[in-house]
């Protein structure tokens, strides 16, 4: 056989016919979430919740909803988090176009029609997307809803510190501590002076009643988990411990305490259970010590029918609460919970809390790539983080029935194979380290003695 050589400069065809073209074997996974999508009608739903937002027979027609909402789960799954690299990687992947109803001769939306479609749909219309896809998740019988789990991070926001404003005057940064120090006569004509005098002086704090972002107003300054002070946002999971589905996924901005958010969240949940018809009430919320407040416990113990029990652990204070002058019912909440914190199913719970919270925060903002938001304004961020969400638990959903729930996941019909391989791998070092025989047939056999065994 002769070697082939790369030619530069070739001239293309100007005509390929469509049955020329090379065909690529099919993704396993897009090929499967396509059939779930359309044992549920996804594709009808979608069509027909935005159909209220378009005009009858007026113009050309847009970018099928369907279409829209599949590039949205492909950022999920790809772990891309900008619109023009959705629209690059729909492009250059034929397995994805095919997910998408593209043909090898037909092109995929470019990065504006999905600005133009997100700006049309309301935010209540990805909302119902959510609830859809949990609708899915009861039809397989995977949604319980007994038991959530509530826990926030902190989503970095399209906006630099650099573009703060003071909500007052309109100032700047450089021109409030050029005011300042003109102020208290330090020099002021130069930047290196400004930075001297900035950096020396006392109380020098940023709140967000006297600053806001000049590009995003309503982004927050936050201090974020690595510890850099940054404008964010909050986003807040409330996770079923039982499926592992997240039952909603809210957005906050950055300076709400959790104190004020838990109940917002616990509600939105209860909602999507709902809609989605699991005809069952949320009975047990397990949160971490941030979220413990007497009034907070005492509207859980309040909400609903029966009421919320509570296990969230209680934070260590300098001086204990006076009961003569606070309300009844916050007493009885607080003791309520003091008492279900210190049983072994609390801990359980708590366990089982840190594990999937944290895996799902892991999962949406760290692979999925939604810590880092490229748009600006609650809205607009709520809608994308909404369809993530939702992708997240059509990605639980497919691991349950088909044992893998990314498109980059060892697929199950080569996972033995590769764990038989690299156990072989494993064994011929360990054989060879320690001067043992590693003839082919006495390690294959260990290995496929291993490989069963991890299976």
């Amino acid at each position: 056989m002769g070697m082939g050589c790369r030619k530069e400069g070739r001239q293309q065809e100007l005509w390929i016919a469509t049955g020329s073209l090379p065909q690529t074997p099919h993704h396993v996974f897009y090929e499967k979430l396509n059939k779930l999508l359309a044992e549920a009608r996804f594709d009808e739903f979608v069509e027909k919740l935005c159909q209220p937002h378009y005009a009858p027979n007026a113009g050309r027609d847009s970018i099928p909803p369907g279409i829209y909402f599949r590039m949205l789960f492909v950022g999920y799954f790809e772990g891309i988090d900008s619109q023009r690299g959705i629209a690059w990687r729909c492009a250059d992947s034929r397995s994805i176009a095919r997910f998408l109803g593209y043909a090898e001769n037909e092109e995929t939306p470019d990065h504006s029609s999905l600005t133009r479609i997100r700006d049309r749909l309301p935010e209540e219309v990805h909302d119902q997307v959510f609830p859809f896809v949990l609708q899915v998740a009861q039809q397989h019988k995977l949604l319980k809803g007994k038991t959530i789990a509530v826990d926030s991070t902190t989503l970095e926001a399209n906006a630099a510190m650099k573009s703060i404003v003071r909500r007052d005057t309109g100032e700047d940064w450089r021109e409030y501590v050029r005011r300042l120090a003109q102020e208290q006569g330090a020099p002021s004509e130069t930047d290196e002076d400004l930075r001297r005098f900035d950096k020396h002086r006392p109380d020098k704090k940023v709140s967000n009643d006297e600053w806001a972002s000049s590009t995003d107003a309503e982004s927050r300054i936050a201090k974020m988990k690595d510890g850099r002070t940054h404008l964010a946002y909050k986003a807040e999971h409330a996770i079923d411990l039982e499926s592992d589905l997240l039952l909603s996924a809210e957005v906050y901005p950055a300076d709400e305490a959790d104190t004020q958010t838990l109940l917002p969240s616990v509600t939105a949940a209860q909602e999507n259970l709902d809609e989605a018809g699991a005809e069952r009430d949320i009975e047990e919320v397990v949160a971490d010590k941030g979220y413990h407040a007497a009034d907070t416990l005492a509207q859980c113990h309040e909400w609903g029918v029966l009421g919320l029990r509570t296990y969230i652990p209680e934070p260590k204070r300098r001086s204990r609460w006076d009961w003569v002058k606070r309300p009844w019912e916050e007493m009885v909440a607080v003791c309520a919970n003091r008492r279900r914190v210190r049983g072994q199913r609390s801990k359980r719970l708590q366990r089982r809390r840190s594990e999937l919270v944290e895996r799902s925060f892991a999962h949406l903002c760290d692979t999925g790539g939604a810590r880092r938001t490229w748009l600006r304004g609650l809205a607009k961020i709520r809608k994308r983080y909404t369809i993530h969400a939702a992708a997240r638990n059509l990605g639980v959903v497919m691991r349950k029935l088909f044992g893998f729930g990314k498109p980059r996941t060892l697929q199950p019909e080569g996972g033995s194979v590769c764990l038989v391989q690299l156990a072989l791998s494993i064994a011929t070092i360990f054989l060879s380290a320690f001067g043992i025989d590693n003839r082919p047939g006495r390690i294959e056999d260990v290995a496929i003695c291993q490989a069963t065994a991890a299976a």
